[in-house]
Protein backbone atom coordinates (compact mmCIF):
# COMPACT_ATOMS: atom_id res chain seq x y z
CA UNK A 1 0.00 0.00 0.00
CA UNK A 2 1.50 3.14 -1.00
CA UNK A 3 0.33 6.57 0.56
CA UNK A 4 2.32 9.94 -1.26
CA UNK A 5 5.65 10.52 -0.23
CA UNK A 6 6.42 13.96 1.21
CA UNK A 7 9.70 15.49 1.94
CA UNK A 8 11.11 15.09 5.21
CA UNK A 9 10.62 17.62 7.85
CA UNK A 10 12.63 19.66 10.12
CA UNK A 11 13.30 18.16 13.42
CA UNK A 12 12.52 20.00 16.91
CA UNK A 13 15.17 19.79 20.07
CA UNK A 14 15.31 18.09 23.36
CA UNK A 15 11.40 17.53 24.52
CA UNK A 16 10.35 19.32 28.22
CA UNK A 17 7.53 18.02 29.72
CA UNK A 18 4.69 20.52 30.82
CA UNK A 19 1.86 20.41 32.92
CA UNK A 20 -1.83 22.26 32.08
CA UNK A 21 -4.23 22.10 34.83
CA UNK A 22 -7.45 21.05 33.65
CA UNK A 23 -8.86 19.93 37.34
CA UNK A 24 -7.39 21.18 40.49
CA UNK A 25 -6.41 17.52 41.38
CA UNK A 26 -5.79 16.13 37.64
CA UNK A 27 -3.12 17.06 35.25
CA UNK A 28 -3.36 17.36 31.43
CA UNK A 29 0.20 16.92 29.41
CA UNK A 30 1.87 19.09 26.70
CA UNK A 31 5.03 18.08 25.83
CA UNK A 32 6.77 20.90 24.20
CA UNK A 33 10.11 21.98 22.54
CA UNK A 34 11.28 25.44 20.99
CA UNK A 35 9.71 26.48 17.69
CA UNK A 36 10.31 24.26 14.42
CA UNK A 37 9.77 25.36 11.15
CA UNK A 38 6.27 24.85 10.09
CA UNK A 39 4.90 23.66 6.66
CA UNK A 40 2.24 24.58 4.25
CA UNK A 41 1.20 21.30 3.14
CA UNK A 42 -0.01 19.77 6.27
CA UNK A 43 -1.00 15.69 6.70
CA UNK A 44 -3.78 15.30 9.40
CA UNK A 45 -4.47 12.13 11.20
CA UNK A 46 -7.11 10.32 13.28
CA UNK A 47 -6.44 6.42 14.35
CA UNK A 48 -8.66 4.74 17.35
CA UNK A 49 -5.61 2.72 17.78
CA UNK A 50 -6.97 0.26 20.71
CA UNK A 51 -4.76 1.02 22.73
CA UNK A 52 -6.65 0.55 25.78
CA UNK A 53 -6.27 -2.06 28.76
CA UNK A 54 -8.67 -3.69 31.36
CA UNK A 55 -6.93 -2.42 33.87
CA UNK A 56 -5.38 0.62 35.07
CA UNK A 57 -1.86 0.74 34.34
CA UNK A 58 -1.68 -2.05 32.35
CA UNK A 59 -0.89 0.10 28.66
CA UNK A 60 1.98 1.56 30.60
CA UNK A 61 3.03 -1.80 31.50
CA UNK A 62 3.26 -2.96 27.60
CA UNK A 63 5.12 -0.11 26.63
CA UNK A 64 7.32 0.30 29.05
CA UNK A 65 9.98 -1.72 26.98
CA UNK A 66 9.59 -2.31 23.07
CA UNK A 67 8.16 -5.13 22.04
CA UNK A 68 4.55 -5.15 22.46
CA UNK A 69 3.05 -6.73 19.21
CA UNK A 70 0.08 -4.30 18.70
CA UNK A 71 1.64 -1.24 19.98
CA UNK A 72 4.29 -2.07 17.25
CA UNK A 73 1.53 -2.76 14.82
CA UNK A 74 0.17 0.37 15.62
CA UNK A 75 3.13 2.94 15.70
CA UNK A 76 4.33 1.25 12.17
CA UNK A 77 0.86 2.09 10.67
CA UNK A 78 1.54 6.09 11.60
CA UNK A 79 4.96 5.94 10.77
CA UNK A 80 4.10 4.44 7.16
CA UNK A 81 1.05 7.18 7.18
CA UNK A 82 3.20 9.88 8.28
CA UNK A 83 1.03 12.80 9.83
CA UNK A 84 2.39 15.90 10.62
CA UNK A 85 -0.21 16.30 13.22
CA UNK A 86 -2.54 13.35 15.30
CA UNK A 87 -5.13 11.94 17.41
CA UNK A 88 -5.21 8.87 18.83
CA UNK A 89 -8.70 7.56 20.27
CA UNK A 90 -8.66 4.82 22.63
CA UNK A 91 -5.31 5.35 24.65
CA UNK A 92 -5.64 4.90 27.97
CA UNK A 93 -5.20 8.57 30.21
CA UNK A 94 -2.40 8.11 33.19
CA UNK A 95 -2.20 11.16 35.76
CA UNK A 96 1.91 10.98 35.32
CA UNK A 97 1.83 11.20 31.62
CA UNK A 98 3.92 8.04 31.24
CA UNK A 99 2.01 6.28 28.36
CA UNK A 100 2.14 9.34 25.81
CA UNK A 101 6.09 9.29 26.35
CA UNK A 102 6.80 5.59 26.25
CA UNK A 103 4.40 4.88 23.26
CA UNK A 104 6.55 7.74 21.09
CA UNK A 105 10.13 6.63 23.07
CA UNK A 106 9.96 2.87 22.64
CA UNK A 107 7.69 2.54 19.36
CA UNK A 108 6.71 5.25 17.50
CA UNK A 109 10.61 6.72 17.58
CA UNK A 110 12.15 3.24 16.31
CA UNK A 111 11.98 1.66 12.74
CA UNK A 112 9.97 -0.69 12.46
CA UNK A 113 11.14 -2.73 9.37
CA UNK A 114 11.75 -0.40 6.37
CA UNK A 115 9.13 2.37 7.56
CA UNK A 116 10.94 5.05 8.93
CA UNK A 117 11.20 6.34 12.88
CA UNK A 118 8.81 8.91 13.53
CA UNK A 119 9.74 12.37 15.60
CA UNK A 120 6.34 13.80 17.50
CA UNK A 121 8.33 16.92 19.82
CA UNK A 122 4.68 18.20 20.97
CA UNK A 123 2.29 15.75 22.69
CA UNK A 124 -0.73 16.39 24.90
CA UNK A 125 -3.36 14.66 27.07
CA UNK A 126 -5.67 15.05 29.10
CA UNK A 127 -8.21 13.42 31.87
CA UNK A 128 -10.91 12.14 30.11
CA UNK A 129 -14.63 11.21 31.86
CA UNK A 130 -14.55 7.39 30.79
CA UNK A 131 -14.22 5.24 34.02
CA UNK A 132 -14.97 7.70 36.57
CA UNK A 133 -17.94 7.08 39.13
CA UNK A 134 -20.84 9.05 38.72
CA UNK A 135 -22.23 8.21 41.97
CA UNK A 136 -25.67 7.04 40.54
CA UNK A 137 -27.46 4.69 38.66
CA UNK A 138 -27.36 6.19 35.23
CA UNK A 139 -28.44 3.14 33.09
CA UNK A 140 -31.30 2.46 36.03
CA UNK A 141 -30.65 -1.15 36.62
CA UNK A 142 -31.10 -0.87 40.37
CA UNK A 143 -27.27 -0.86 41.49
CA UNK A 144 -24.27 1.86 41.40
CA UNK A 145 -21.42 0.01 40.09
CA UNK A 146 -19.49 -0.92 37.19
CA UNK A 147 -18.61 0.60 34.10
CA UNK A 148 -22.09 1.76 32.97
CA UNK A 149 -22.41 4.11 35.85
CA UNK A 150 -19.56 5.81 35.38
CA UNK A 151 -19.66 9.51 33.22
CA UNK A 152 -18.34 7.79 30.40
CA UNK A 153 -18.26 3.94 29.79
CA UNK A 154 -15.42 2.62 31.71
CA UNK A 155 -13.75 0.19 33.83
CA UNK A 156 -11.19 2.69 35.30
CA UNK A 157 -10.71 6.67 35.03
CA UNK A 158 -9.20 7.23 32.04
CA UNK A 159 -9.66 3.86 30.13
CA UNK A 160 -10.73 4.80 25.96
CA UNK A 161 -8.79 8.37 26.61
CA UNK A 162 -6.86 10.42 23.79
CA UNK A 163 -3.65 11.50 23.22
CA UNK A 164 -2.56 14.38 20.08
CA UNK A 165 1.00 14.00 18.78
CA UNK A 166 2.36 16.64 16.67
CA UNK A 167 5.36 17.92 14.64
CA UNK A 168 4.86 21.29 15.09
CA UNK A 169 4.57 23.47 18.14
CA UNK A 170 1.75 23.25 20.09
CA UNK A 171 -0.23 26.59 22.13
CA UNK A 172 -0.57 25.29 25.31
CA UNK A 173 -1.23 28.36 26.62
CA UNK A 174 -4.63 28.64 24.76
CA UNK A 175 -5.57 25.08 24.70
CA UNK A 176 -9.56 24.54 26.08
CA UNK A 177 -10.96 21.48 27.14
CA UNK A 178 -14.77 20.70 27.86
CA UNK A 179 -14.44 17.65 29.90
CA UNK A 180 -16.73 18.97 32.21
CA UNK A 181 -19.31 21.01 30.22
CA UNK A 182 -22.98 19.79 31.03
CA UNK A 183 -24.96 18.17 28.85
CA UNK A 184 -28.26 20.08 29.58
CA UNK A 185 -26.64 23.04 29.56
CA UNK A 186 -26.96 22.61 25.58
CA UNK A 187 -29.88 24.10 24.23
CA UNK A 188 -32.55 21.75 23.01
CA UNK A 189 -29.92 18.99 24.36
CA UNK A 190 -31.86 15.42 23.06
CA UNK A 191 -31.69 14.36 27.10
CA UNK A 192 -33.14 10.48 26.33
CA UNK A 193 -36.45 9.96 27.56
CA UNK A 194 -37.67 6.74 29.75
CA UNK A 195 -40.68 5.68 27.39
CA UNK A 196 -42.27 3.69 30.28
CA UNK A 197 -43.20 7.01 31.70
CA UNK A 198 -45.57 10.00 30.36
CA UNK A 199 -42.65 12.91 31.99
CA UNK A 200 -40.53 13.91 29.01
CA UNK A 201 -36.79 13.94 28.76
CA UNK A 202 -37.05 11.83 32.31
CA UNK A 203 -34.43 8.70 31.65
CA UNK A 204 -31.76 10.90 34.10
CA UNK A 205 -33.16 12.79 37.06
CA UNK A 206 -32.94 16.04 37.98
CA UNK A 207 -29.66 15.34 40.53
CA UNK A 208 -27.95 13.19 37.49
CA UNK A 209 -28.65 15.91 35.18
CA UNK A 210 -26.61 18.55 37.40
CA UNK A 211 -23.95 17.09 37.11
CA UNK A 212 -23.64 14.98 33.88
CA UNK A 213 -21.38 16.17 31.12
CA UNK A 214 -21.95 16.12 27.68
CA UNK A 215 -18.52 14.61 26.64
CA UNK A 216 -18.25 10.96 27.19
CA UNK A 217 -14.41 11.19 27.02
CA UNK A 218 -13.76 14.94 26.76
CA UNK A 219 -13.79 18.10 23.70
CA UNK A 220 -10.41 19.17 23.09
CA UNK A 221 -9.32 22.18 21.29
CA UNK A 222 -5.50 21.94 20.58
CA UNK A 223 -3.96 25.04 18.69
CA UNK A 224 -1.42 24.44 16.31
CA UNK A 225 1.14 26.98 15.51
CA UNK A 226 1.37 26.24 11.55
CA UNK A 227 3.77 29.61 11.73
CA UNK A 228 4.66 32.37 13.50
CA UNK A 229 1.02 34.12 13.03
CA UNK A 230 -1.14 31.69 11.93
CA UNK A 231 -2.51 28.74 14.42
CA UNK A 232 -5.30 25.52 13.05
CA UNK A 233 -7.25 24.58 15.86
CA UNK A 234 -7.29 20.59 16.02
CA UNK A 235 -10.51 20.14 17.79
CA UNK A 236 -10.76 16.49 18.91
CA UNK A 237 -13.19 13.95 20.57
CA UNK A 238 -14.24 10.81 20.76
CA UNK A 239 -17.91 10.48 21.28
CA UNK A 240 -19.89 7.69 22.81
CA UNK A 241 -21.00 4.25 20.62
CA UNK A 242 -24.64 4.69 20.33
CA UNK A 243 -25.58 1.47 20.77
CA UNK A 244 -25.31 -0.82 24.17
CA UNK A 245 -28.58 0.97 25.55
CA UNK A 246 -32.69 0.24 25.13
CA UNK A 247 -35.40 2.37 23.99
CA UNK A 248 -34.79 5.99 25.68
CA UNK A 249 -31.76 5.73 23.14
CA UNK A 250 -29.42 7.83 25.73
CA UNK A 251 -26.13 6.72 24.07
CA UNK A 252 -27.62 7.80 20.86
CA UNK A 253 -28.95 10.68 21.62
CA UNK A 254 -25.51 11.74 23.71
CA UNK A 255 -23.47 10.77 20.10
CA UNK A 256 -25.67 12.87 18.26
CA UNK A 257 -25.20 16.21 20.66
CA UNK A 258 -21.24 15.28 21.21
CA UNK A 259 -20.85 15.37 17.38
CA UNK A 260 -23.36 18.73 17.89
CA UNK A 261 -21.20 20.34 20.40
CA UNK A 262 -18.41 20.54 17.25
CA UNK A 263 -21.01 22.24 15.10
CA UNK A 264 -22.38 24.44 17.57
CA UNK A 265 -18.52 25.57 18.40
CA UNK A 266 -17.18 26.55 14.94
CA UNK A 267 -20.67 28.13 13.95
CA UNK A 268 -19.66 30.99 16.55
CA UNK A 269 -21.98 33.43 17.64
CA UNK A 270 -25.28 33.03 19.00
CA UNK A 271 -24.84 29.10 17.73
CA UNK A 272 -21.95 28.62 20.52
CA UNK A 273 -22.63 30.97 23.20
CA UNK A 274 -23.43 28.70 25.32
CA UNK A 275 -20.24 26.93 25.57
CA UNK A 276 -17.82 26.78 28.92
CA UNK A 277 -14.82 25.65 28.80
CA UNK A 278 -13.24 23.71 32.16
CA UNK A 279 -11.07 27.25 32.87
CA UNK A 280 -14.44 28.99 32.59
CA UNK A 281 -14.07 30.85 29.64
CA UNK A 282 -17.32 31.34 27.77
CA UNK A 283 -18.13 31.17 23.94
CA UNK A 284 -17.06 29.42 20.82
CA UNK A 285 -14.45 29.26 18.07
CA UNK A 286 -13.67 32.97 17.05
CA UNK A 287 -15.02 33.84 13.48
CA UNK A 288 -12.61 33.14 10.44
CA UNK A 289 -9.89 30.37 12.73
CA UNK A 290 -8.51 27.64 10.69
CA UNK A 291 -9.66 24.33 12.71
CA UNK A 292 -9.34 20.39 12.10
CA UNK A 293 -11.95 18.39 13.12
CA UNK A 294 -10.66 15.11 13.87
CA UNK A 295 -11.91 11.63 15.34
CA UNK A 296 -14.31 8.21 16.06
CA UNK A 297 -17.29 9.71 15.69
CA UNK A 298 -18.93 6.70 16.02
CA UNK A 299 -21.72 8.05 13.37
CA UNK A 300 -21.89 6.72 10.25
CA UNK A 301 -23.72 9.17 7.45
CA UNK A 302 -25.76 6.85 6.15
CA UNK A 303 -25.41 3.13 7.84
CA UNK A 304 -25.57 1.85 11.81
CA UNK A 305 -27.15 2.73 14.60
CA UNK A 306 -26.64 6.59 15.54
CA UNK A 307 -28.86 8.94 15.36
CA UNK A 308 -30.69 10.30 12.39
CA UNK A 309 -28.54 13.20 11.29
CA UNK A 310 -25.97 12.67 13.80
CA UNK A 311 -22.78 13.18 11.73
CA UNK A 312 -24.13 15.26 8.98
CA UNK A 313 -24.32 17.77 11.69
CA UNK A 314 -20.42 18.06 10.76
CA UNK A 315 -20.60 16.88 6.85
CA UNK A 316 -23.24 19.40 5.79
CA UNK A 317 -21.78 22.51 7.73
CA UNK A 318 -21.57 25.59 5.74
CA UNK A 319 -17.72 25.58 7.62
CA UNK A 320 -16.69 22.13 6.64
CA UNK A 321 -14.62 21.13 4.14
CA UNK A 322 -16.07 17.68 3.33
CA UNK A 323 -15.03 18.11 -1.09
CA UNK A 324 -12.96 14.85 -0.30
CA UNK A 325 -14.08 11.92 1.07
CA UNK A 326 -10.80 9.79 2.48
CA UNK A 327 -11.35 6.30 0.68
CA UNK A 328 -9.17 2.71 0.32
CA UNK A 329 -9.13 -0.16 -2.00
CA UNK A 330 -9.04 -2.39 1.43
CA UNK A 331 -12.07 -1.32 3.03
CA UNK A 332 -14.32 -2.32 -0.39
CA UNK A 333 -12.69 -5.37 -0.78
CA UNK A 334 -13.74 -6.11 2.66
CA UNK A 335 -17.15 -5.25 2.24
CA UNK A 336 -17.67 -7.72 -0.65
CA UNK A 337 -15.55 -10.09 0.76
CA UNK A 338 -17.08 -10.43 4.64
CA UNK A 339 -20.66 -9.93 2.64
CA UNK A 340 -23.44 -10.29 5.08
CA UNK A 341 -25.00 -6.75 6.23
CA UNK A 342 -22.54 -5.54 4.27
CA UNK A 343 -23.70 -5.95 0.96
CA UNK A 344 -27.24 -3.71 2.24
CA UNK A 345 -25.39 -1.02 3.77
CA UNK A 346 -26.33 2.42 1.53
CA UNK A 347 -22.67 3.76 1.83
CA UNK A 348 -20.27 3.70 -0.42
CA UNK A 349 -17.81 0.48 1.38
CA UNK A 350 -15.01 2.54 -0.04
CA UNK A 351 -15.34 4.72 2.42
CA UNK A 352 -15.43 2.40 5.36
CA UNK A 353 -13.18 3.28 8.49
CA UNK A 354 -13.91 0.39 10.80
CA UNK A 355 -14.39 -3.63 10.52
CA UNK A 356 -17.08 -4.29 12.83
CA UNK A 357 -18.51 -7.26 13.13
CA UNK A 358 -22.55 -7.90 12.50
CA UNK A 359 -24.55 -5.89 13.33
CA UNK A 360 -23.34 -3.17 12.51
CA UNK A 361 -20.95 -4.67 9.81
CA UNK A 362 -18.40 -2.01 8.60
CA UNK A 363 -18.65 1.65 8.89
CA UNK A 364 -17.06 4.86 8.00
CA UNK A 365 -17.05 6.22 11.54
CA UNK A 366 -13.46 8.08 11.68
CA UNK A 367 -13.30 11.64 10.35
CA UNK A 368 -10.94 14.59 9.59
CA UNK A 369 -12.76 16.98 8.44
CA UNK A 370 -10.81 20.70 7.75
CA UNK A 371 -12.42 24.54 7.78
CA UNK A 372 -13.96 25.51 4.13
CA UNK A 373 -10.56 28.12 4.45
CA UNK A 374 -8.44 24.81 3.79
CA UNK A 375 -8.35 23.36 1.04
CA UNK A 376 -7.67 19.37 0.68
CA UNK A 377 -4.87 17.78 -1.53
CA UNK A 378 -5.24 14.57 -0.75
CA UNK A 379 -6.60 11.96 1.81
CA UNK A 380 -7.12 7.96 2.36
CA UNK A 381 -7.57 5.79 4.73
CA UNK A 382 -4.82 3.36 5.38
CA UNK A 383 -7.10 -0.34 4.91
CA UNK A 384 -4.43 -2.19 2.31
CA UNK A 385 -6.35 -5.07 0.14
CA UNK A 386 -5.59 -8.42 1.20
CA UNK A 387 -2.50 -9.21 -1.05
CA UNK A 388 -0.72 -6.27 -0.06
CA UNK A 389 2.44 -7.23 2.15
CA UNK A 390 1.00 -4.17 4.55
CA UNK A 391 -2.52 -5.90 5.38
CA UNK A 392 -0.28 -7.76 8.24
CA UNK A 393 -0.75 -3.94 10.24
CA UNK A 394 -4.21 -4.21 9.82
CA UNK A 395 -5.95 -7.67 9.16
CA UNK A 396 -9.20 -9.57 10.16
CA UNK A 397 -10.35 -10.47 13.86
CA UNK A 398 -8.27 -10.60 15.75
CA UNK A 399 -7.00 -7.55 14.79
CA UNK A 400 -2.99 -7.24 14.89
CA UNK A 401 -3.58 -3.32 15.47
CA UNK A 402 -7.11 -2.07 16.09
CA UNK A 403 -10.42 -2.69 14.27
CA UNK A 404 -10.02 1.25 13.14
CA UNK A 405 -8.17 2.05 10.36
CA UNK A 406 -6.03 5.41 10.48
CA UNK A 407 -7.55 8.40 8.57
CA UNK A 408 -5.24 11.10 6.97
CA UNK A 409 -5.71 14.59 5.17
CA UNK A 410 -3.37 16.29 3.70
CA UNK A 411 -4.09 19.70 3.63
CA UNK A 412 -3.22 23.38 2.17
CA UNK A 413 -3.22 25.43 4.82
CA UNK A 414 -3.27 29.40 3.88
CA UNK A 415 -0.84 31.24 6.01
CA UNK A 416 1.37 28.25 7.19
CA UNK A 417 5.35 29.17 6.31
CA UNK A 418 7.17 26.64 3.91
CA UNK A 419 9.55 24.43 5.86
CA UNK A 420 10.95 21.93 3.42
Amino acid sequence: MKIPHRRARVAGLAAVLLMTSVTAATPAFADSRPAAASVAGMRFATFNASLNRGTEGALVRDLSEPGNAQADAVAEIIQRAAPDVLLINEFDYDAEGEALRLFHDNYLAVPHGDAEAADYPYRYTAPVNTGVPSGFDLNNNGVVSGGDDAWGFGLFPGQYGMAVYSKLPIDEDAIRTFQNFRWADMPGALLPDDPSTPEPADWYSPEELAEFPLSSKSHWDVPIRVSKNKTVHFLVSHPTPPTFDGAEDRNGTRNHDEIRFWADYIAGGKAGGYIVDDAGRTGALKGGSLFVIAGDQNADPNDGDSTAGAIDQLLQHPKVNTGSVPTSDGAAEAAELQGGVNLAHLGDPAEDTADFSEPPGNLRVDYVLPSRQIRIIDSGVFWPTATDPLARLTGSYPFPSSDHRLVWVDADVPGAKPGR
